[in-house]
């Protein structure tokens, strides 16, 4: 069941467990800007981990790459970022509140009630203007225009820049692809939805080179491939839509591009996009740079600029569409009889931050040795959690409101016949088994 007022609940649990808090937070904190906890990072973690499984290690045709945030001024030139990655911006001379002119359905005015820009009677907006999102900054010691660097706000230009470097040690041939994680930074005119638009982020991007002419197979290709990973990593098939993009609204390099929409708690959203970008970023770096970058096909004697396809996603992104798609409610059964609500994120596997918790059934000392015994075991494959604070009920609850799959618990019986109880985070049912069995168990389920 979906709970009323999910993202408030999302955001209180994100904070009280560890996933996420606001940055700089007794500072005040800093608009939009996030820290990930203990359990957060461990959630981030295995989403990017579970993104180079499928991009790069299972795959012989896609090359790993770490580039620099920090990169000349003039490949943002050469780009359009420096002249083309613009948002209209518009103010309100009342409030002084600064909103994207083109999602203003999407804000709310500062001033009491609240209301979209402009509804107040109060309100006089300016006309729209170009905003530049890229964080500017300074390398070396003077602050001059000729010191003028970029933090990066996408991770793609890295890859393009890199791209002959790539082929050369790899030995790879058309088609193959360059994929890469990394930060990137926007300054975002109105963020907002948590952690869905911030200013420092992180991208999971790959581009993959391909023949001019084969790029409508390929980009045909990785739409139905990068919508599958989704699909694949629990997230409900029916929250999930492919939305093609409207000949109007492609960016200025983009033949054809789709987005992997998620129906969040507030609309409708992009994941992910895939994008076919022709040869436009190749050639433009080419003519800036003085540099060949076409491709020899010693098969058909000729040389050409590969067409790109881009899968680009983000992973804070994706992480809150797996937070919301596996939050849950429900009413269960006390030991008393009763019921109860129990809140618990339906995490798959791969993706819960910690897959095994381990429950002293109390803190008595002839418990301690054997259940620390089992969680020395188990911690040597997954990432565990040893908790013995409280009733063997809340505990269960406390784990299920974190995702863990399993939970095992070390009782006074376990002394004399050597078996543990497991419990399964979403069932509840329990099963006895002897320790010896436990990790084999605990394999073939997570």
């Amino acid at each position: 069941m979906t709970p009323p007022n999910l993202m408030e609940k999302l955001v209180s649990l994100c904070k009280r467990r560890g996933f996420v808090f606001q940055s700089s937070e007794v500072y005040g904190g800093l608009g939009s800007v996030y820290d990930y906890g203990p359990l957060g990072v461990e959630l981030k973690r295995n989403i990017k981990e579970r993104w180079w499984r499928a991009m790069v290690q299972v795959r012989d045709d896609i090359e790993g790459l770490d580039s620099a945030i920090l990169m000349h001024p003039k490949i943002w030139e050469a780009s359009g970022h420096v002249a083309g990655f613009t948002d209209p911006l518009v103010d309100c001379k009342t409030c002084k509140a600064r909103f994207r002119a083109d999602k203003l359905e999407d804000a709310r005015c500062p001033q009491k009630p609240s209301k979209k820009p402009g509804e107040h009677t109060a309100c006089e907006l300016t006309e729209p203007r170009l905003f530049n999102l890229m964080f500017k900054t300074f390398m070396g010691p003077v602050e001059e225009q000729a010191a003028t660097i970029f933090l990066r706000p996408e991770t793609a230009q890295g890859i393009y820049v890199n791209y002959q470097n790539v082929l050369n040690a790899s030995r790879q041939k058309v088609p193959f692809g360059i994929a890469q994680i990394g930060k990137a930074f926007r300054n975002e005119i109105t963020p907002g939805n948590f952690i869905f638009r911030t200013r420092e982020f992180e991208q999971m991007e790959m581009e993959y080179f391909v023949e001019p002419g084969a790029d409508d197979e390929w980009f045909e290709y990785w739409i139905n491939e990068r919508m599958q990973w989704y699909v694949d990593l629990g997230i409900r098939k029916e929250k999930l839509r492919l939305r093609p993009h409207e000949p109007d609204e492609l960016a200025h390099y983009a033949k054809a591009a789709s987005d992997v929409e998620y129906e969040f708690p507030f609309g409708w959203q992009e994941v992910e996009g895939i994008a076919n970008r022709t040869d436009f970023d190749l050639k433009a770096h080419q003519e800036a740079s003085g540099e060949d970058l076409t491709f020899f096909d010693q098969e058909k004697d000729e040389r050409y600029l590969p067409y790109v396809v881009e899968p680009a996603a983000g992973v804070d992104r994706i992480m809150l569409t797996a937070l919301i798609d596996a939050y849950r409610e429900e009413e269960a059964p006390t030991a008393k009889g009763g019921t109860e609500k129990r809140t618990y994120l339906a995490l798959h596997g791969d993706l819960a931050p910690t897959k095994v918790a381990v429950l002293p059934l109390s803190r008595n000392e002839q418990l301690t040795p054997d259940a620390r015994g089992v969680f020395d075991l188990v911690k040597q494959a997954w990432m565990c959690d040893f908790d013995d604070a409280g009733s063997i009920g809340r505990r269960y609850r406390r784990q299920d409101e974190v995702g863990t799959p399993f939970c095992v618990t070390v009782d006074f019986d376990t002394l004399e016949d050597r078996q543990v109880t497991v419990r399964e985070r979403d069932s509840m049912t329990q099963d006895r088994i002897p320790l010896e069995n436990l990790v084999a168990y605990l394999a073939e389920r997570l």
